[in-house]
């Protein structure tokens, strides 16, 4: 009869090994499922860039220190102004034009005005004003009115 006796023990373990396993997959599932979903991970915050001072890591690396470059040539005098319209007389003599002086709105001048320091219109043709260092003297700068399309 002892035979008897351990065989009701070996199933009852067994059973309560398997109800114990269903037991912990319901409460794991149950936890898993009733678990609120995981949010977006923070975004990841850019630090501050990292500066360079390029001098210093040149001279680091034994470059030598380069001449000064040329400073760019200024823009010619030309460049600064605009013939916007031309009222000139036969002898190119009389007669008024309108330019504008570093992009300002454009203003009559009469032939003999001084158009800015240094500067006086000094003839006029049909589409052109000469601009130059005094009435008589050599003309320095020669404005062209745009050719219309």
């Amino acid at each position: 009869m002892q035979t008897r006796s351990h065989q009701p023990w070996g199933v009852r373990l067994g059973t309560l090994a398997v109800w114990a396993l269903a037991a912990a997959s319901v409460a794991y599932w149950g936890l898993r499922l009733t678990a609120p979903p995981p949010g977006m991970p923070a975004p990841a915050t850019a630090s501050a860039p990292v500066t360079t001072d390029v001098q210093a890591m040149a001279r680091l690396l034994g470059a030598v220190a380069a001449q000064a470059e040329p400073q760019e040539a200024p823009p010619p005098v030309s460049s600064r102004f605009a013939l916007v319209g031309v009222l000139a007389g036969q002898q190119g003599d009389s007669g008024a034009a309108l330019i504008a002086v570093d992009g300002k709105p454009a203003k009559p001048y009469r032939v003999g005005a001084t158009v800015d320091a240094g500067l006086v219109l000094q003839s006029l043709g049909p589409r052109q004003a000469r601009l130059g260092a005094g009435q008589e003297g050599a003309t320095t700068v020669t404005l062209e009115m745009p050719v219309r399309k």
